[in-house]
């Protein structure tokens, strides 16, 4: 890929995008696209059309997409199947009625069935039924998937779809009532370390177990996607590692300085007791992670300090 090639990124200002144009800025790609949703409402597939035809980049990165917690999932299933397949449809098939063939389709670990072995491997697609609490996300994003690669298989161009585990790092999503679970836990330890090492109380038992990856590796591998042919549609993206909850909660404890008590309401729900992936496909292609959880739960932790004048609502209790 010529580092002067026109590279739009649906969704540059979210946590994934804005980590894609870092990225391709440090590599010294000098012609990257962004539009905010005021500039381009990606849900018009009118608009979408007639921007790509007139821009014509050379490839489509799309990070773009509703996304949210168990809460908003379960709150607004319509908003997540319609909200979603609206955006990468219109990217997709606009993409196509344009003339571009490269297109990298960003998607999530969820698409998997509920019941599948671990670790996920992408043959697990489509074999089961999937987690209830997101299957509306997860259906448009299998759309999506199936529609890079039915263009893959008719038209010969090169789409390909990456399926990351879960996500964290810079400009993430510190709400507690639709943050992920590593952004709240370090929202949570925060806030009681200021309130005088008030205890933290999480949910379930501690004991699943779960994946994550630094966004930044994250946009390595879109880079990488960027500037190779991978040979198959779809490929997953992770560290390949898991911990339990209750490790995750200790270590992001230790980062933040919290020296209260970390209390478990067993009376909540657990989830999924363990959520791994199968990352070997892209490591037999050449990438892998580099940054290990503690380097960038510290990474974040720092980040967050410095933002947090614009993390909404941080909570401050009086002593």
């Amino acid at each position: 890929m010529n580092k002067k090639a026109k590279i739009y990124i649906a969704g540059h200002r979210g946590m994934v995008g804005s980590a894609v144009w870092r990225a391709l800025e440090k590599k010294g790609y000098t012609n990257l696209i962004g539009k905010t949703s005021k500039e381009l409402d990606l849900k018009n597939q009118v608009e979408v059309l007639k921007f790509l035809e007139t821009e014509k980049p050379e490839a489509i990165i799309d990070a773009a997409a509703r996304v949210g917690g168990i809460l908003a999932n379960n709150d607004f299933p319509y908003q997540f199947l319609m909200e979603n397949m609206q955006i990468q449809n219109n990217l997709i098939d606009s993409a196509l009625k344009s003339g571009i063939n490269k297109f990298i389709f960003l998607g999530s670990s969820c698409i998997y069935p509920k019941l599948a072995p671990q670790p996920l491997k992408e043959e697990y697609l489509l074999t089961d039924s999937l987690e209830p609490t997101n299957e509306w996300y997860a259906i448009a994003k299998i759309t999506g998937v199936k529609a890079c690669q039915a263009i893959r298989k008719q038209f010969n161009k090169d789409y390909v779809s990456l399926m990351p585990t879960n996500l964290y790092g810079y400009f993430d999503n510190f709400d507690l009532e639709t943050s992920h679970v590593l952004p709240a836990m370090l929202r949570k330890f925060h806030e009681a370390k200021i309130n005088g090492n008030s205890d933290v109380t999480l949910w379930g038992s501690g004991t699943p177990m779960r994946e994550f990856l630094f966004v930044d590796d994250m946009a390595e591998a879109v880079v990488y996607a960027l500037e190779n042919k991978l040979p198959e549609y779809l490929y997953n993206v992770g560290s390949g590692k898991d911990i339990t909850i209750k490790e995750l909660a200790e270590t992001i404890q230790k980062v933040t300085g919290h020296n209260g008590n970390i209390v478990w309401d067993s009376e909540k729900p657990d989830g999924t007791p363990r959520k791994l992936m199968d990352v070997s496909k892209m490591k037999n292609i050449g990438w892998e992670y580099s940054t290990e959880l503690l380097e960038g739960i510290e990474k974040t932790y720092e980040w967050f300090l410095n933002n947090i004048e614009n993390i909404k609502e941080v909570k401050l209790e009086a002593n």
